[in-house]
């Protein structure tokens, strides 16, 4: 009984797979059967289609949306952690009685009890990174640095009292500047719509305590790293940066002082020489709105740099 029931279900799987997808030819005796939301025949290992066990019934209204809610896991990249709704019906849609209510209440008072403060911590500040990250394009290596040092910045308590924002931005433009990329520290206040001032403050808390703990080692940005930056938003040829980073060295071999002075004024005042010698010429505002300085800063810089050439 049970072998002509097992015939009988495989005759019916197979009408529905040529019923969808034509006669199927894949070997002499075709036996196909479900395997991992696939009809796969397992003779041959022929895949003939999805095997769609399910599909969620859409909500519109707020009633709708309470009814269908399903326990589900909640996944974050330092653990899951399982939703217990606040429901009077059980996954079959049958209603709980008082006793059974009463300990699932219990056990969701247990559920929210185990979740520590560093975990809640984690909780906020892991999206908030994700957003980072996602705004200013940022590779994903530098992501896990980022992570990282503010992990252990929440280990110390460094935040207690102190803006989680300001230690997220700290932390991703610690961990940019680590790998020396060419991003700013304007971009990353902007993109966490925070105040350069909090970002400076958790910033110089993480250099000191932080990274030297990590051996992590902390690069200032340079002049040199603006120029390729700048000149690819200015789009100006390869040829024009190498020009203006020609110009940089030697100035600086003239005896330039950079010391105490902003990076991206020697950066802007190159390119915008530079690209004045040849047919990409450029005004001072396009490079000073590009390098995020005033005109009059480009200028001062550009007269330092002809004074040491």
């Amino acid at each position: 009984m049970a072998n002509n029931y097992k015939d009988r279900l495989r005759k019916q799987r197979k009408n529905q797979i040529d019923a969808e997808y034509g006669e199927t030819k894949c070997c002499e005796n075709p036996c196909i059967e479900p395997r991992d939301s696939n009809f796969v025949c397992i003779n041959c290992g022929m895949v003939f289609g999805k095997n769609i066990v399910k599909n969620e019934r859409r909500a519109y209204t707020a009633q709708e949306v309470e009814k269908r809610r399903q326990t589900e896991p909640r996944w974050r990249g330092f653990g899951p952690r399982t939703i217990l709704p606040n429901e009077s019906v059980d996954s079959k849609g049958n209603k709980l009685n008082v006793k059974d209510k009463t300990l699932f209440s219990r056990l969701s008072k247990i559920q929210q009890s185990l979740v520590s403060s560093i975990e809640r911590n984690f909780w906020e500040a892991k999206p908030k990174l994700k957003m980072l990250v996602s705004k200013l394009n940022i590779p994903e290596y530098i992501e896990e640095t980022a992570w990282r040092i503010y992990t252990e910045v929440a280990k110390r308590k460094l935040t207690m009292g102190r803006s989680i924002d300001g230690f997220i931005g700290a932390s991703l433009y610690a961990a940019i500047r680590i790998h020396e990329f060419p991003r700013l520290l304007e971009e990353v206040s902007d993109a966490a719509m925070t105040s350069r001032h909090t970002i400076i403050r958790s910033l110089g808390m993480i250099i000191k305590q932080i990274l030297p703990d990590l051996n992590l080692k902390y690069r200032p940005i340079t002049s040199e790293q603006l120029i390729f930056r700048f000149g690819n938003d200015l789009n100006l040829p390869l040829n024009t940066q190498k020009e203006a980073y020609k110009l940089l060295k030697n100035s600086t071999k003239g005896g330039l002082n950079r010391v105490g002075k902003d990076p991206k004024g020697f950066a802007a005042s190159v390119l915008y020489m530079a690209a004045k010698s040849t047919d990409d010429r450029k005004t001072q505002k396009e490079v000073s709105d590009i390098a995020g300085i005033t005109e009059v800063t480009l200028r001062s810089r550009v007269k330092d740099i002809k004074k040491n050439l």
